[in-house]
């Protein structure tokens, strides 16, 4: 053999040799949707939770515009659901008759709507923790209608994603970075955004 060739076969031995000493890639994972549904109740709930303490005191009676709800209001109208939901989705009467979202004075104490957000979401996290692929298939009543237990805690899921969405224009309009942004900010290692001077 001529020295190229045999250049040629030691470097495709050597590549060889070191595919087969590199680590396997790691092996993915089936989550189920019991999970799938425990880890974006977790993800929100985190968010929705940051963004009722992201406000200050003052702010709680904000409106952006005359048409809307002010700032606590919004996170009531929040809380308010959490009790629709999570009473369907755990088979009991709804232990909440207060429409929180309709008291607008007691709905710019922060103090006030955060004790009841909290309170909200310790009666959702029993109808998320004990969550399992076969539970969450079973049919429950939801009004006039029966739906899976999955189905209705998409819902809670979905409303709270759609609630949130609408408490980060309150927060930029304050000129503050809403929570979500800045964890993801963090987790880059990029430095606080600053929003633009108004």
């Amino acid at each position: 053999m001529n020295r190229i060739s045999l250049l040629t076969l030691s470097v495709s031995l050597s590549i060889v040799s070191l595919g087969a000493q590199a680590p396997a890639p790691a092996a993915g994972q089936k989550i189920g949707i019991a999970t799938s549904l425990q880890r974006a109740y977790n993800g929100i709930k985190l968010n929705v939770t940051e963004a009722a303490n992201k406000m200050g005191d003052a702010d709680y009676s904000y409106r952006p515009s005359p048409d809307i709800r002010i700032y606590g209001g919004q996170i009531g109208h929040t809380a308010f659901f959490h009790y629709v939901f999570c009473s369907a989705a755990q088979g009991v009467a709804n232990p909440n008759k207060e429409d929180f979202e309709k008291d607008e004075k007691k709905m710019a104490s922060k103090a006030d709507v955060v004790k009841i957000l909290a309170d909200s979401f310790t009666f959702c996290d029993a109808a998320f923790s004990g969550l399992t692929d076969e539970s969450a298939m079973q049919f429950v009543k939801n009004g006039a209608n029966e739906e899976t237990r999955a189905a209705v805690l998409m819902n809670l899921i979905r409303h709270d994603n759609e609630e949130y969405g609408v408490m980060t224009v309150y927060i930029r309009m304050k000129n503050m970075v809403p929570p979500s942004t800045e964890r993801g900010q963090r987790g880059r290692g990029m430095p606080p955004a600053t929003p633009p001077a108004r």
